[in-house]
């Protein structure tokens, strides 16, 4: 290359179900920390499942037990490939989680589920974004399948927190404010 020409940016190959394709060094370091993120929300699934799952009392404990149980095997199956896609991608995997909400009700337990499984959807659907935008059509599409399986885990909890029989949380958090007003005012 003369000195007047500009250099081109610096790539890395990255490997492909059908060839090897040159990837932006900063899209590809992007892909592979936000599958990091993605890796620390599905560890955040297993322990919470598995926590909840232990914690459970209630007239809904075994239903409710073995939902969250059943729910534990696919976030293995999601961690195991997010963490084999981070190395092929030349990535460290993580090994920390995101942390695990607080529950102490099943209503509250299935709350905390609702917002992790939402989370992981639109989480999921940045990636596939970033994917394709990298190349990485068969991730693309693994990443496809495991937001049906977040949107069905999602849609399962939906349909079990519909007309809950038990506990109205705010109703709940808003009668133990009155009574700790009622008691400090005496």
């Amino acid at each position: 290359m003369t000195a007047s020409m500009p250099m081109p940016a610096p790539t890395q190959r990255a490997r492909t179900d059908a060839s090897v394709k040159p990837l932006p060094v900063v899209g590809r370091q992007a892909l592979i920390d936000g599958l990091n993120r993605d890796l620390a929300g599905e560890f955040q699934a297993i322990l919470m499942y598995t926590h909840y799952s232990a914690k459970l009392t209630g007239p809904h404990r075994r239903e409710l037990r073995v939902l969250f149980q059943a729910e534990i095997a696919d976030e293995q199956r999601h961690a195991q490939f997010l963490a084999d896609k981070i190395v092929s991608l030349g990535g460290e995997p993580t090994t920390v989680p995101h942390a695990v909400p607080s529950a102490g009700l099943p209503q509250e337990m299935l709350q905390q589920a609702l917002q992790a499984e939402k989370q992981a959807v639109a989480d999921y659907c940045e990636r596939i974004l970033q994917a394709e935008s990298c190349g990485e059509i068969g991730l693309k599409v693994a990443l496809e399948n495991q937001v049906a399986d977040e949107t069905r885990h999602k849609e399962e909890i939906e349909r079990i927190l519909t007309n809950w029989i038990g506990v109205d949380l705010e109703r709940a958090g808003n009668e133990a404010r009155w009574e700790r007003n009622a008691v400090g005012q005496t």
